[in-house]
């Protein structure tokens, strides 16, 4: 009788166990925009890392999947919204798309659990080895089968104290120091070694305090007066044959009376046409924009009729120096910009022979799209350097980082977000991109279709927004720096050398004798 009791004790724990796990994670989505509440992950990482620790790998490795399986599927259920509008299956179907999505994205926090108890030295969970493993995985779940690092814990920082650390180590630093400090609040709720990780809290709240004082980049005198437009149009009718006219005359308006901004930027695939068919209407766009002395930046569709490619690319038509007369566009010239970051099932489908029968999830408009190179040349407008981002692409630091040059004047982002209607998706996509801004020490211009239009600082700090879901034109001047973050510099070493830092650190300070003198 004792005997069963003590078993079913012992399997409510288990269960109750399980179901923080999962609520925990879940809950992490509130840390996120468009909620913002930095100071959430403080809450509530310690508190779940008290029920992981000292776990064998299996255990852990099932709480972190489950703590892992309720963060994606509150962070990323925007998702659903794309695949239920224009997958064109079953409700059921798509929720069990979005579910297969999730299991595979929790795997990779999972395996850090993993790996921190099995590499420990009493073979449970160590929370001092977590924050490295972390951060291998993480770079894991952004690199294989081409990367989903969207709702990296860093992001949830860009409105709170640590975000002064981006221009030094990045999101991906802030992510290790996040769990860094986290762990050490772990520790002070068992009331262990209260000094040490008082002390750890303390430095890093020093730190802190002196990198806000440090200015990276230095303002130049020079503005640049900037309009963005946004034409909301629905994503059903964007690619209808008969809306090919009525969606570029709208752009061509709305441009047409703010032609005093030196650089108007259109958003993804604004010209509802491949470029080689689209000649008579860029040329009169192009002209237009060189007799008002300002440049255009446009997303358009490309396809080369000798190799049978299509490209999402962006182009610059009018003034691309200031001593431009006639205007700098011609098609192929070299001030363009080709998609190389593909979005998997949007823009390329894997294992097409096989995926593309089975619904018409698998065959969206632009689905067959080919890869530009992963170096390019900035793009070139009114003698500013634009360094341009398509999309899903700003969420890839390292492809950034691989076209950063010291004569960067801004970085460019366009999307088409109408494929996340009314969700949370959009504003964590913003959010992403205040984070290079922040990382790369240089404004960042989004245009989108249909929201978040907005216009960034260096700071990471939006200057100017117009609303989601409007038809409407965000002018506004842009102050123009110079220098550069050490991110900028050496950021793509960081992928590594923290975790090895970490790992050399937690060899050399981890007593030998068993896991509970751990410290």
């Amino acid at each position: 009788m004792l005997k069963k009791v003590v078993q079913r004790l012992k399997a409510n724990l288990v269960m109750k166990e399980n179901w923080l796990s999962f609520t925990a994670g879940l809950s992490l989505v509130f840390a996120y925009a468009p909620f913002s509440l930095w100071w959430l992950p403080f809450v509530i990482l310690p508190l779940w890392l008290n029920l992981i620790k000292d776990k064998t790998p299996g255990k852990a490795a099932k709480l972190g999947f489950l703590f892992a399986f309720g963060w994606f599927s509150s962070g990323i259920s925007w998702v659903h919204v794309s695949i239920d509008e224009f997958g064109g299956m079953p409700l059921l179907v798509s929720l069990l798309l979005m579910l297969i999505l999730c299991l595979y994205l929790a795997i990779y926090p999972a395996l850090s659990c993993f790996l921190s108890a099995r590499f420990a030295r009493g073979r449970t969970l160590s929370l001092w080895l977590l924050p490295a493993f972390w951060l291998v995985c993480e770079y894991l779940r952004g690199t294989i089968l081409t990367g989903f690092p969207w709702l990296s814990l860093g992001y949830s920082q860009i409105d709170g104290p640590l975000s002064v650390f981006a221009p030094v180590i990045g999101e991906s630093g802030i992510t290790l120091l996040l769990l860094v400090l986290t762990v050490c609040l772990a520790k002070l709720l068992e009331k262990q070694h209260i000094k040490r990780h008082i002390g750890l809290i303390a430095g890093t709240i020093a730190i802190t305090f002196v990198l806000s004082k440090v200015i990276w980049v230095e303002t130049q005198d020079s503005q640049i007066k900037v309009a963005l437009v946004q034409g909301n149009i629905k994503q059903s009718l964007k690619w209808q044959p008969e809306q090919e006219w009525p969606t570029m005359l709208k752009y061509l308006d709305l441009t047409r009376v703010n032609h005093d901004a030196e650089i108007i930027i259109w958003p993804e695939s604004a010209v509802p046409s491949i470029e080689p068919i689209a000649q008579d209407y860029l040329d009169m766009v192009n002209r237009s924009a060189a007799l008002n002395n300002s440049s255009i930046i446009t997303g358009i569709l490309n396809y080369n009729f000798e190799s049978k490619q299509y490209f999402n690319r962006l182009i610059v038509l009018g003034k691309k120096y200031q001593e431009d007369k006639e205007g700098a566009y011609s098609y192929g010239s070299g001030n363009h910009y080709d998609k190389h970051h593909l979005l998997p099932i949007g823009e390329f489908v894997p294992l097409e022979d096989w995926l593309r029968p089975i619904a018409p999830l698998f065959n969206l408009p632009q689905s067959s799209f080919s890869r530009g190179d992963y170096r390019q040349q900035n793009l070139i407008a009114q003698d500013l350097n634009l360094l341009p981002l398509i999309c899903f692409e700003v969420a890839f630091p390292e492809q950034l980082a691989a076209n950063f040059t010291e004569q960067t004047d801004l970085l460019l982002t366009v999307s088409n977000d109408a494929w996340f209607g009314n969700s949370h998706g959009p504003h964590q996509h913003m959010e992403i991109a205040r984070m290079r801004a922040l990382e790369f020490g240089r404004p960042i211009l989004r245009s989108t279709n249909n929201g978040i239009t907005a216009v960034t600082d260096h700071r990471g700090k939006i200057i100017s927004q117009i609303p989601q879901f409007e038809e409407a034109v965000l002018k506004t001047e842009v102050q123009l720096v110079t220098g550069q973050t050490p991110f900028s510099q050496w950021g793509w070493l960081l992928r590594w050398l923290l975790p090895l830092l970490f790992f050399i650190c937690y060899v050399l300070a981890a007593p030998r004798k068993n896991n509970s003198n751990q410290p």
